[in-house]
């Protein structure tokens, strides 16, 4: 141990040398390929970082453009809602319209028959009404002989039928 702590100029001497030559034979074949192996995995570790700082960037843009198509979405469906219900709307107003129209016309054509109707049955009370006033009058004429008796009553029947074809 003394040896150690008295410095001897041929172990100096020998270490130094010694020291050299390991650290040129490390600098020739260690030295070189670790400085590029970190230097390699430096690169490679700011190329990491800067793939997922892009990574980060492209996330972000994605999501700022799904945002804003979401947006347009929900624009969309509403102004597709608006415009069903406006839709529903018209289609409701033509129906009813078409049944009012319909209506009306069933109800006018209903009207016009009852009309026509109302028509026939007072053609044929009238017939009726003359066909029994004819038979009264036959009768009454058969039993009067007297023709001016006749003519006169036949004439004042024919003249009150005419007023109340007038009426």
């Amino acid at each position: 141990m003394d040896r150690l702590l008295s410095p001897d100029t041929g172990m100096m001497f020998w270490t130094i040398v010694t020291f050299l030559v390991l650290a040129a034979v490390l600098k020739r074949w260690a030295w070189g390929p670790l400085l590029f192996a970190i230097a390699e995995r430096e690169a490679r570790l700011k190329s990491d970082a800067a793939a997922a700082q892009a990574a980060r960037d492209e996330a972000q843009r994605i999501k700022d453009e799904l945002a804003a198509q979401l947006a347009g979405v929900e624009s969309r469906r509403r102004e597709v809602l608006a415009q069903a219900a406006k839709d529903g709307e018209a289609v409701l107003a033509r129906f009813k319209a078409a049944a009012e129209k319909e209506s009306r016309q069933m109800r006018e054509k209903t009207a016009a028959e009852l009309g026509r109707e109302k028509e026939r049955l007072v053609g044929e009370l009238r017939r009726d009404v003359a066909e029994l006033s004819v038979q009264a009058a036959e009768k009454l004429l058969r039993r009067s002989v007297d023709p001016s008796v006749e003519k006169r009553v036949l004439d004042e029947f024919l003249q009150s039928l005419d007023n109340r074809r007038e009426n």
